[in-house]
């Protein structure tokens, strides 16, 4: 196989190993080669590691090219992969970190454009990896799956931090950041300067107005808690939507009873639909329906998740009934005025909030439809702190819903001064949902930062116990 490589002289190659080793070494320590540990057409047999502020380097320029190997991490440890290094230019990074969803960007991102927040591998672990760059098109996998695919449009949005993030050429390069990362097996084929990914057929995104890429260049978390599949979308869509779109998905059946779309009845159901997921690159989220799901589910089938959350949208009427707000026909204001029903709405959020041992109210102060015209008359100031009181209480973060433009910008202020945190929620219909418009609003509205973000490591409700407040016959009984 003829190699191809960046076609320049080779003073002109040395000068850009000189230039990209010059920008990795910031801190002084001297950048080694990297061609030891790398071979063509066939693995690298050395196992080796690098530790923080270490740097190896290619002399050899790449333009297109398969490199493959193999990485572990240890608890707190992280590297990056380089490519395309040009003189007084750092080039795309791609990121080795494993770890829990604590927030960092994990193994496989490529970074500031396409941020992960979940990895497919575990520290202590070995686990494959591959960057495939082709034309404008780079896919990364870990372990077998892929969790980035990006094709560069011909006008990408860069902050001028991330200017050098570009498609070109030149050498690679891996630089430790923390701890110690170990390789072996590295690997690369150089391919044709004429390269094509023949399964890149899609258009890429618009980044002159996309939102999703503005907030990837701050590094600021782009994950969508609250997908589901209904509506026609299928884990797949789902699966090529995330890559296609840079948003981590969390994807959450809803266990209970009466809501809409694919519901677990029962712990058998919570643990087939767990087993189904888990190795895919979403985070793992589960919805309680209804107000009987912390009576009919196990906290141990429920904490395989990495998340929960609920909404107020299913309360227990004064007369008993199951009602869920959002039918019309099961509201019942049975003589009270609205006034009258929205202080028993706000109680019945209280109640759920306090009892049922959710990480995210969802679908926050949602109103009957004859009710939501007059939100902000509802929604005093009293009625919010009653609200907040018990999130700040036990921890519970508040979602920003896309999909119902909720809660409003007043609320969220209210809640930030108060220090709770947020997840971004789209609750689809179907598989036609938006990219987080309204949530990307709320966050340049209200200053939101990347510490205001909610993460599963912050999650309480392994802490609380499950009150049975409404009387309903507990599981088995």
């Amino acid at each position: 196989m003829k190699k191809t490589f960046f076609a320049v002289p080779i003073l002109s190659r040395f000068s850009l190993f000189i230039a990209a080793a010059v920008i990795l070494t910031s801190c002084g320590k001297y950048a080694r080669s990297l061609d030891g540990y790398i071979k063509e057409g066939a693995p690298s047999n050395k196992e080796w590691s690098i530790s923080a502020d270490e740097t190896l380097i290619t002399k050899q320029s790449y333009k297109n090219f398969i490199l493959k190997g193999q990485a572990r991490t240890e608890e707190g440890s992280e590297a990056s992969l380089y490519f395309h290094l040009e003189a007084q230019k750092s080039g795309y990074e791609v990121v080795l970190r494993n770890g829990p969803i604590d927030g960092s960007i994990k193994s496989g991102s490529l970074l500031a454009v396409r941020n992960l927040y979940r990895s497919l591998a575990e520290d202590g672990e070995w686990f494959d990896f591959e960057i495939a760059v082709r034309d404008k098109n780079v896919v990364i996998s870990i372990n077998g799956t892929n969790v980035v695919w990006y094709t560069e449009p011909m006008t990408p949005y860069r902050t001028l931090i991330h200017e050098h993030k570009r498609i070109g050429e030149g050498p690679i390069a891996v630089r430790g950041k923390s701890g110690k990362v170990e390789f072996r097996g590295l690997q690369i084929e150089p391919l044709p300067l004429d390269a094509r990914n023949i399964d890149d057929v899609e258009m890429p995104v618009n980044e002159r107005t996309d939102g999703v890429i503005r907030f990837q260049q701050k590094n600021f978390p782009v994950i969508d808690y609250h997908v589901h599949l209904k509506g026609g979308l299928t884990k797949d869509m789902a699966y090529d939507m995330s890559l296609r779109y840079g948003i981590n998905y969390g994807v959450a059946p809803n266990a209970g009873e009466g809501g809409v779309g694919r519901m677990l009845a029962d712990d058998k159901e919570v643990y087939e639909y767990y087993d189904e997921v888990k190795d895919m690159p979403f985070l793992r989220g589960v919805q309680g329906e209804g107000r009987r799901w912390t009576h009919t589910f196990s906290q141990e089938a429920l904490n395989k998740f990495d998340y929960l959350f609920t909404d107020a949208m299913t309360i227990v009427d004064p007369k008993g009934r199951i009602s869920r707000i959002y039918r019309p026909e099961e509201v019942h204001y049975d003589g009270m005025s609205k006034e009258e029903y929205m202080d028993y709405l706000v109680d019945q959020t209280v109640k759920i909030l306090t009892n049922e041992p959710a990480d995210i109210y969802a679908n926050p102060t949602y109103l009957p439809q004859d009710m939501q015209a007059d939100y902000d008359t509802y929604w005093t100031n009293e009625r919010i702190n009653k609200v907040l009181d018990v999130l700040v209480e036990h921890g519970i973060a508040l979602e920003i819903n896309a999909g119902l433009r909720l809660p409003s910008t007043k609320i969220i202020r209210m809640a930030k001064e108060r220090g709770i945190k947020f997840t971004f929620g789209s609750n689809n219909a179907n598989a036609n949902f938006g990219k987080l418009e309204y949530c990307f609003e709320a966050v340049n509205a209200c200053r939101l930062t990347k510490e205001d973000m909610w993460f599963p490591t912050m999650s309480r409700r392994a802490e609380r116990k499950v009150v049975l407040y409404n009387n309903f016959e507990p599981i088995g009984k």
